[in-house]
């Protein structure tokens, strides 16, 4: 047949397809006055008696759909619908204005699709099919997105068409940029409160948080997606406030700003916490009140259920919402901001189009009434990722140098993953940089930087990354180079019984490591002053491989307050907390405690500082072990801190044999020295003062043979050996 336009614009809206009275008859169905004909798309076919014989008239939408201009040779064939499974139960329509120019409506789900059943029933609607429509004097089209016929399965995709009936549920969408907002839709499983109809975080550049955004969507928007009237029936309101927060650098601003972007709506509002901040009285309760002016206005023009969701980001969140009564100006400027905040998000005139979302790196210091149920209620802690979130996050910011073959093929991201326990999101992309910067730099001839630079050589290889393993470091890292310093001679053989109590220490660690139920583990070396105890207990840190190590010394607190050297004990703490698996050691807890024989023994603001810090379990997930060591055993129990530790080791000093098995190890004598030096000794040493005496008498009387006796070259002189143990009997 030859196609030909419509001859009339009510026709034209009517979404059927036109031929003379003297063709119908072809395509009529038995018993019915009208007829499907398949045209490229199933379309219903009607005449009318102004068409000649041998033309079929189309509108506009239809020639698309057919790919056909007028005057076009179309074949048309009579379309015989199956005895069963062919009525419609839900069609998608995507809705969209004929002609925009700026127009804006709102249209009830309800009516819109009577009307809709009214004029369409019968017809049969095929996924990709577009039809034109008016309504209430605008002109508008719609694309048909999904098909549900009945007895079909919501996961068969087979099934695309099927013929409207009156028990037709429609489900409309529109793009967030089309002027049209649909209230009022009941039906069906999804909202179009999201863009993306798969959340794919990882596209979005977010690793290492799958747990979380799980938790996120649960408490936050999983009502959302529902239809208003069911979340009515269920008698529930949405949560309106979300609080992240975590260390720095864990990725909480780059998720509140991913969020804003996954969702249909407006833009976010994204403020710093200290811009709200004027020094003019009540300029500062007003700035938080224009923050939630557009979401009241729209709330009350299109009433709670059916305004759009207005999304308010706070960073810095604990910079303006201190605990009320904390802060010392005589402003209440502060407890004026929690004040308007908590009236604006759960007072009288609350709203339910709002979702706030708050960051904060110290939640310790928000006033509790906003962290309460209906208020910031959803708490997410942005943590440290763990393996195979690093292993995500790593891939995420090589993905460009991979595809553009910038990466080299040795390069291992597992490895990395593994090798960078206790990184941040941002310290990984730090990593990845710092990299880039070693294959760059190859590149380039710093003697000459006006010469050309082939890019096609620009690659990073696996040497880059382990290279900026050495510059770039975890905030809540291993102090491994702290720790070395306090074995700079290594672990020696100190004889059977050093030997045990290592053994003993390590056991306990691959019992914090392995044991469900071992979630704290504290011992305490207890031993004579230089018997090395803090050289032991560095060890076992080392030799763990925990992924967090720190150890706590009086030198790192010469001159502070009781009030600040409890405030960075405890900060040790609260980090190690932030790790799956951390050790802290408290060296010569007696000096910590600031410890004197006369006058005010003790600070007992610090000792009460460790006794609820020894005993205090770390959160659900988390492990900890805390070493202790003291010389002063008998002034801990006097304060009953050792019964504070699981376990008490004692670290005794050398007897004659195990001095013979050190003196043995560092071949610095003679053999035949070496019993020589025993005897002289003839009696319990420190292993400290023992060194000591040994790296003295290494110097020889000129006091520069020390290199030469430690490279091999020559031994000590044991007569000088008896003349420096005489100095310092």
């Amino acid at each position: 047949m030859k196609v030909t336009t419509t001859p009339a614009q009510e026709l034209a809206l009517s979404n059927c397809a036109y031929c003379s009275a003297a063709e119908i008859a072809k395509f009529l169905l038995p018993g019915r006055d009208y007829g499907w004909a398949l045209i490229g798309s199933n379309m219903v076919l009607n005449f009318f008696l102004t068409i000649q014989e041998g033309q079929i008239a189309l509108n506009a939408i239809q020639r698309r759909n057919a790919k056909v201009s007028s005057g076009d040779e179309i074949s048309v064939a009579k379309f015989l619908a199956p005895d069963k499974g062919f009525k419609l139960v839900v069609v998608n329509l995507e809705l969209e204005f004929v002609k925009a120019k700026g127009k804006s409506e709102q249209l009830d789900a309800q009516t819109l699709g009577q009307e809709l059943q009214r004029r369409f029933v019968s017809q049969v609607f095929t996924v990709g099919q577009k039809a034109t429509f008016e309504y209430c004097g605008i002109n508008y089209v719609f694309n048909v997105s999904h098909t549900l016929v009945e007895g079909q399965k919501e996961n068969d995709t087979n099934v695309i068409r099927g013929m409207l009936c009156p028990e037709t549920a429609f489900l409309f969408e529109t793009n967030p940029g089309s002027g049209i907002k649909i209230v009022n839709q009941r039906g069906g499983t999804t909202s179009n409160i999201f863009k993306q109809k798969d959340l794919n975080f990882q596209k979005l550049g977010i690793g290492g948080l799958d747990l979380q955004f799980q938790d996120i969507f649960r408490r936050a928007f999983a009502s959302r997606v529902f239809p208003p009237h069911v979340v009515s029936r269920l008698g529930i309101s949405h949560v309106k406030g979300l609080l992240l927060f975590g260390p720095p650098g864990t990725g909480k601003t780059l998720i509140a700003r991913q969020i804003g972007k996954m969702l249909n709506g407006r833009e976010p509002k994204v403020v710093n916490g200290p811009e709200v901040l004027s020094k003019f009285v009540g300029e500062t309760e007003k700035n938080i009140r224009d923050l939630f002016s557009d979401a009241e206005n729209d709330q009350r023009m299109h009433g709670c259920d059916h305004s759009e969701l207005h999304i308010i980001i706070f960073d810095e969140l604990d910079a303006i919402c201190k605990a009320r009564g904390t802060t010392r100006d005589s402003t209440g400027v502060h407890d004026g901001i929690v004040n308007q905040l908590l009236t604006k998000i759960d007072g009288v005139d609350s709203l339910n189009n709002i979702l706030l979302i708050g960051m904060t790196n110290r939640k310790d210091l928000l006033d509790e009434a906003l962290l309460r149920p209906g208020r910031l209620e959803v708490q997410i802690e942005i943590g440290l990722p763990d393996e195979k979130g690093r292993l995500q996050i790593l891939r995420i910011h090589s993905t460009q140098m991979k595809e553009n073959s910038f990466l080299a093929s040795d390069v291992n991201l597992e490895e990395l993953a593994a090798r960078t326990k206790n990184f941040s999101g941002a310290e990984l992309e730090g990593l990845v940089k710092s990299a880039v910067s070693f294959g760059l730099n190859r590149q380039v001839n710093v003697e000459d930087l006006s010469q050309s630079i082939d890019e096609e050589n620009i690659k990073v290889t696996m040497n880059d990354f382990l290279q900026a393993l050495h510059e770039v470091k975890p905030a809540f890292g291993a102090a491994i180079n702290t720790l070395e310093m306090y074995r700079t001679n290594g672990m020696l053989n100190c004889g059977d019984r050093h030997r045990h109590i290592r053994e003993t220490a390590m056991t306990l660690v691959e019992q914090v490591k392995s044991s469900e139920r071992t979630s704290l583990l504290t011992f305490l070396l207890e031993g004579p002053s230089g018997s090395g105890k803090t050289a032991l207990a560095s060890t076992v840190a080392i030799d763990s491989d925990f992924p967090y190590m720190k150890i706590v010394t009086s030198e790192n607190m010469v001159g502070l307050t009781e009030a600040t050297k409890c405030g960075l004990i405890t900060k040790v703490f609260e980090d190690a907390y932030k790790s799956p698996l951390s050790i802290i050691i408290l060296d010569e807890i007696e000096r910590l405690l600031e410890y004197v024989n006369i006058g005010p023994r003790f600070s007992n603001v610090i000792l009460q500082t460790l006794f609820v810090l020894i005993k205090k379990l770390p959160p659900k997930g988390k492990k900890l072990m805390v070493i202790g060591t003291s010389s002063m055993v008998h002034v801990l129990q006097s304060m009953d801190l050792v019964g504070a530790f699981n376990v008490t080791l004692n670290a005794p000093n050398l007897e004659p044999n195990d001095v013979k098995k050190v003196l043995q190890e560092i071949r610095v004598f003679a053999p035949q020295d070496i019993d020589t030096a025993v005897r002289a000794l003839d009696q319990e040493i420190p292993i400290k003062r023992l060194l000591m005496l040994v790296e003295m008498a290494a110097q020889g009387k000129g006091g520069e043979g020390a290199a030469d006796v430690y490279a091999g070259k020559k031994k000590i002189d044991i007569n000088h050996f008896f003349e420096c143990l005489h100095d310092l009997a």
